[in-house]
């Protein structure tokens, strides 16, 4: 840190307003739509400035019912988008799971692709042990039962989880927890 007070940062040679990124920017720039609350930014000036606050927003999409719902017979699905690693399961473990949803608080979601370098867990869970996998790739298993948690392998992420809400018998996933490997942003535009 230079305590230089003649030192002028390269926005303010040029007439910027901002010469890096803030917090805010960084984590609500991709595929975020304005918010009506304004909020106070300190911009370096005498006077703050009124601006609108960014918040990202998932489409709530129907992905199932919990009374076709089978305990251990996952249900595959893709959200939050079509794109590239997309693809989903929504499974009844039969056992309280974490941000579980239904009378059991039993029933979750979870992006299928492993988060060390993107290996597809199709068709890997296993109900013996409510995990999802091992990848293909490098043997990383995720807990399904604890917020998609790493039990092995050479992942260092959790897996993403889709959160999901009931209204009636009807499932809705409305977000996701975590960010889906290969992406900077988890939609796609």
């Amino acid at each position: 840190m230079t305590t230089d007070k003649t030192h002028k940062c390269a926005c303010e040679a040029t007439g910027k307003k901002n010469c890096t990124v803030s917090r805010r920017e960084f984590l609500f720039a991709s595929g975020a739509t304005a918010f009506t609350v304004m909020v106070t930014v300190n911009t370096g000036k005498a006077k703050a400035e009124q601006v609108p606050a960014l918040v990202s927003t998932y489409p709530r999409k129907k992905i199932g019912q919990v009374s076709k719902l089978q305990q251990d017979v996952p249900v595959e699905f893709e959200y939050p988008d079509t794109g590239d690693y997309a693809a989903s399961l929504l499974v009844k473990t039969g056992v309280e799971s974490g941000g579980g949803i239904g009378k059991g608080k039993d029933i979750v979601a979870f992006n299928m692709t492993c988060t060390h370098q993107g290996g597809d867990m199709y068709e890997s869970y296993k109900p013996e042990h409510k995990v999802l996998g091992p990848c293909p790739l490098h043997l990383s298993t995720y807990d399904l039962t604890r917020h998609g948690l790493l039990v092995s392998g050479q992942a260092y992420q959790s897996l993403p989880q889709v959160l999901l809400e009931v209204d009636g018998d009807d499932i809705y996933a409305v977000g996701v927890f975590g960010l889906i490997y290969g992406r900077c942003d988890n939609l796609v535009a």
